[in-house]
């Protein structure tokens, strides 16, 4: 027997429909909506890591690397002669031509390079840390930046503690590979423990004294100590960090070299710290 509805029931059931259609309707939008933004986020950021790739790959064709010289000035020397300091003041400096860097941006200030990374980059400085934290080394917009020391250091001379910064890219560009410094592999390679610093006035060689992980905080950036009590504090907290199999004998008439790069979304840092052991002018 066929069953009859009221106009109620049928309007009751065409409006249940017609919400059931279009809430499935707003939900496939919302789907397109999120899948199109992330494949442009994707895009956005390949794009970003080849152009960074892209002048790099230019800037190694501009530029004279490594030297040979051997010879400079050892700083703050360790009364013990078996310390791993003579080891290391024993490396060729990491030696570069300014001049064609100098033309593509004016901001140039060092080339750094670090053993057992990819890091092989001129490092720029402006008068804030916020520039080229979405400006590449050609000053176009990129969220890649570029690598860039802290606006309050000195680039005429070194203070207490010269600090160097860069994104850490999924693609290993920029500080990307400094999360090889966490590897046992790494940390066993004796020759990794340098970082090679030049800028227009010096070459320079650092010892790596600390390797370690830490949330987001200021102290480790501090750049000058008011007196030798509060660097003697600073040295042995980054001393404590240590995560590594290092030895450097360090004290407080070093100067200091820190890298700073992000671990992940919530605010980690990776970082280095390293004291002067060689110079050489330019």
């Amino acid at each position: 027997m066929k069953k009859y509805i009221s106009i109620e029931e049928f309007l009751k059931k065409d409006s249940y429909h017609k919400r059931k259609n279009l809430s499935r309707y707003l939900l496939e939008i919302l789907c397109l909506t999120i899948i199109v933004i992330s494949v442009g986020v994707i895009l956005n950021w390949a794009y970003d890591n080849y152009k960074i790739k892209r002048i790099n790959k230019n800037i190694e064709k501009d530029i004279d690397k490594i030297s040979s010289v051997t010879e400079g000035t050892l700083v703050n020397q360790p009364e013990n002669k078996n310390s791993n300091y003579y080891y290391y003041a024993s490396f060729p400096f990491y030696e570069v031509n300014f001049s064609k860097l100098l033309n593509q941006n004016q901001d140039t200030v060092a080339y750094i390079h670090l053993p057992g990374t990819m890091i092989n980059y001129p490092v720029v400085k402006t008068n804030d840390n916020k520039y080229y934290l979405k400006h590449s080394f050609d000053k176009k917009s990129n969220n890649a930046g570029w690598i860039f020391m802290d606006y309050r250091n000195s680039i005429n001379a070194l203070d207490d503690n010269t600090v160097i910064y860069g994104h850490a890219r999924l693609d290993e560009t920029l500080f990307g590979s400094l999360k090889n410094v966490l590897t046992t592999k790494w940390q066993k390679n004796k020759d990794n423990y340098v970082i090679f610093l030049s800028t227009l006035k010096e070459n320079m060689i650092f010892q790596i004294f600390s390797i370690y992980t830490i949330k987001e905080e200021n102290y480790y950036i501090k750049t000058q100590f008011n007196n030798n009590n509060e660097k003697k504090k600073w040295i042995d907290t980054m001393q404590e960090r240590n995560i590594s199999p290092t030895s450097a004998e360090v004290n407080i008439n070093d100067k200091f070299l820190t890298l700073s790069t992000c671990q992940n979304r919530q605010g980690g840092r990776i970082v280095i710290h390293a004291k002067l052991i060689k110079k050489q002018s330019i």
